[in-house]
């Protein structure tokens, strides 16, 4: 196999030094993110008394209360974005996402359904639990929709079928909840949060968040071949079937598992690979560490700003996310429009 080439490439130096920037960028978010919050917290004397063992307060409030949201904002930014990134590629479309082919709103319903049956009452781990299963069940079914050879067309016109019986699903138990009260919880869990997480919860979502972004960087090499068109790709020798079925299980595990536990967070993967990209050398290989890098930076400083916001109840992470993200998707259809002219 050739390896295919991006003029100008940027020089390895650079890329690292992009790379090393964000990683900086990814810990000071995550430093903040334990030290901010809604009470005041002497962060220095908590870290002390974790690291010593002591039983205090501020050591319970760090790591039950502000170490599971900052886990779960750096390991759902990092799955978002790079999720993002690889759509984008492969589809070959910017303005792709990884809730374009059904997973996200799959998993959606897999935990309102949980909400909806009373499983959640028995335990909260259920809920993460059932929007894993159904993300991975809306992987399978859109192989099967799709078929084993599908084109990249079929394959977008699944997710969107996929997508739209997720979002029917979940409107239709919406409309038979029998009590006000549930249907609201399941409101507010859709839009989004971080909140209220455990640490038991982190364990849940990382296996299948960690197997799936794996599943999504093999796909780097065909993805820089893709670039040149399904054709090429095939004569350069690789096997787009592989590559279809790398992403979608990539895809399902890696959002499946973010949307679990943390709701609905938008326009994250579409942000993200859209303003690194440049930096790159439009390279999408060298796009995914990128990316994965950004979208957890960004998540971080959403949920941060989410705490320093003088509002209550707390504004949902998704609810912020999607102001942040829609100019940015007016201005993307404004240039594109241009282009185009």
């Amino acid at each position: 196999m050739t390896d295919t080439t991006f003029a100008p490439p940027r020089t390895e130096m650079s890329y690292r030094a992009l790379l090393a920037g964000l990683s900086l960028a990814v810990l000071a978010a995550f430093i903040l993110s334990l030290a901010i919050g809604y009470g005041w917290l002497d962060f220095g004397a908590a870290l002390a008394d974790v690291l010593s063992s002591r039983d205090s307060l501020s050591a319970l409030v760090l790591t039950e209360l502000r170490l599971p949201r900052a886990l779960l904002g750096l390991f759902v930014g990092f799955a978002l974005g790079l999720a993002g990134a690889v759509m984008q590629a492969f589809l070959r479309n910017p303005l792709a996402e990884p809730g374009i082919i059904g997973i996200s709103g799959a998993a959606a319903f897999g935990a309102v359904l949980v909400f909806y049956s009373g499983l959640a009452a028995v335990s909260s781990l259920l809920l993460p639990v059932g929007g894993i299963a159904a993300a991975l069940v809306a992987g399978f079914l859109l192989f099967a929709v799709a078929g084993r050879n599908a084109s990249t067309s079929t394959l977008i016109l699944a997710g969107i079928a996929v997508n739209s019986l997720a979002g029917a699903l979940v409107s239709l138990v919406l409309n038979l909840s029998p009590n006000p009260f549930a249907a609201t919880e399941i409101m507010f869990w859709l839009m989004g949060s971080f909140a209220d997480r455990s640490l038991t919860h982190v364990a849940i979502a990382l296996p299948p968040i960690a197997t799936g972004c794996l599943a999504l960087f093999a796909t780097a090499r065909a993805l820089d071949a893709l670039a040149l068109g399904e054709d090429t790709a095939a004569s350069l020798g690789f096997d787009l079937r592989v590559t279809r079925i790398l992403l979608i299980s990539g895809v399902a595990l890696a959002v499946g598992g973010a949307v679990a536990v943390s709701g609905a967070i938008g326009f994250v993967g579409l942000v993200v690979p859209h303003l690194l990209r440049p930096l790159v050398a439009y390279r999408p290989s060298l796009l995914l560490a990128a990316s994965a890098l950004g979208g957890a930076a960004l998540t971080l400083a959403a949920d941060i700003a989410v705490r320093l916001l003088p509002t209550q109840p707390e504004l949902k992470l998704g609810v912020v996310t999607a102001i942040i993200g829609a100019p940015f998707l007016f201005s993307l259809v404004w240039r594109l429009r241009g282009e185009m002219r």
